[in-house]
């Protein structure tokens, strides 16, 4: 049976500690990767391995005091409630289906404030981000009702 939910691309949003940040964010992912263990149990191996998640997204660079990347500057290391909500800001249900989780706020590696010239008058300077995901995501991280 195909899929009656394909994700588009255009009405993501996005809100981070209660603020919503949808008209700073670019991109938005939620990557898995083989965690690096050197215990690994039976239960772990028998599911495929233990999985290490991450939010990744790339921002605007904006430093004005309530946007996401003043946010990074001064909650470093800060666990925050983190929502996607890939169709929309509208409350959860079965067809508008939101994906809550806990990251840990990261000031990025590399370029965080500048770059490069552009002569576009709509260019913004970007910079990407990754913030661990300690709970990992599962059944329980999708929500589709409202509590």
């Amino acid at each position: 049976m195909a899929g009656t939910l394909p994700l588009g691309t255009r009405l993501m949003t996005i809100e981070i500690d209660g603020d919503t940040y949808t008209s700073e964010i670019s991109s938005a992912k939620l990557s898995a990767a083989d965690a690096d263990s050197d215990f690994v149990t039976f239960a772990d191996a028998a599911a495929g391995g233990a999985k290490d998640w991450t939010f990744v997204f790339t921002a605007g660079q904006d430093l004005s005091a309530d946007s996401l990347q003043m946010k990074i500057l001064s909650s470093a290391g800060t666990t925050v409630p983190v929502v996607l909500s890939p169709y929309g800001g509208a409350e959860p249900s079965a067809t508008n289906p939101q994906i809550q989780f806990d990251a840990v706020i990261a000031a990025p590696d590399g370029d965080f404030i500048g770059g490069d010239a552009n002569a576009s008058t709509t260019a913004r300077q970007t910079f990407d981000s990754t913030w661990t995901v300690p709970g990992g995501i599962g059944p329980s991280n999708l929500i589709t009702s409202a509590s």
